[in-house]
């Protein structure tokens, strides 16, 4: 088991013989283990893992809208949807679970923690599965706002379509040469020193997609650490949000069928370099 722990928990391979000294793995039945046991398949092992000391992301979780079923949030830039990584207590989640006293508080679909604005929580399990199912349906109309560079050639409005995969342990997602899977329609709405302000409206949900599509397009979003390049930036470095705004959500209620919409309260400025 021992083994096994070291291979699993990868970065953390040095916190293993000291927890399991101390009786900090156990199995099922609460049995702390040894770590000399004989690895066993399909069986589960509990423990807390150390976190680290999270700095606190600026910016306010701002609710926008609060009733029985939803919370939906303005979410800041920087701050993770849910408790993953490095990143547990700034989570959008878990902040507001303790703000809200609503501990079966979810969310119902992903921002990336780049990326700003409107973001929906439901409020119990009860919930969950019938909002979360408008988003796996794609009845939800996404409305994004970006800025990235200007290129003349480019005629808007325009779609960008692609085949992406991102896979576990990458930091970007990959395009390949198969029939597509993700689309984008992006349209030009204002311009200012070379750089453009667009109205973006995924089609598809892919990871990363509106990253990628305007990568594609040779004109990458400002601010972004991930495309086209991976840049050595400390996770706790605050100082270029990406320039990406979950504008607005809009779709029809699937408990009580009334219309839904919601609109981000955050602007994305212009950049200075």
């Amino acid at each position: 088991m021992r083994d096994f722990l070291l291979t699993k928990l990868g970065p953390a391979r040095d916190e293993v013989d000291p927890m399991l000294a101390a009786g900090a793995f156990v199995d099922p039945g609460g049995v702390p283990l040894t770590g000399d046991e004989p690895y066993t398949p399909h069986t589960f092992i509990w423990f807390h893992r150390r976190l680290r000391d999270e700095v606190t992301v600026p910016g306010e979780l701002v609710v926008l809208h609060r009733d029985e079923r939803l919370v939906v949030f303005d979410k800041p830039h920087f701050l993770s949807t849910i408790p993953r990584g490095r990143h547990v207590l700034q989570s959008a989640v878990v902040r507001a679970r303790q703000a809200l006293d609503l501990p079966e508080l979810t969310a119902a679909h992903r921002l990336d923690r780049a990326t700003a604005g409107v973001l929906l929580m439901t409020t119990e399990k009860r919930w969950r599965a019938a909002y979360q199912s408008l988003f796996s349906a794609r009845t939800v109309e996404k409305t994004y706002e970006a800025i990235a560079p200007l290129r003349p050639d480019l005629t808007f409005p325009l779609e960008v379509e692609s085949h992406l995969v991102k896979r576990v342990g990458t930091m970007q997602a990959e395009t390949l040469d198969l029939p597509p899977n993700a689309c984008t329609r992006i349209d030009l709405l204002e311009t200012h020193d070379g750089w453009g302000r667009y109205d973006v409206r995924p089609v598809t949900g892919r990871t990363h997609q509106i990253r990628a599509h305007f990568t594609q397009l040779g004109i990458p979003l400002a601010g972004d650490p991930l495309y086209p390049d991976v840049l050595d930036i400390d996770i706790d470095d605050f100082s270029s949000p990406l320039a990406l705004l979950s504008r607005s959500l809009a779709f029809t209620d699937p408990v009580d069928g009334t219309p839904r919409h919601f609109t981000s309260g955050r602007t994305l400025s212009w950049p200075t370099r």
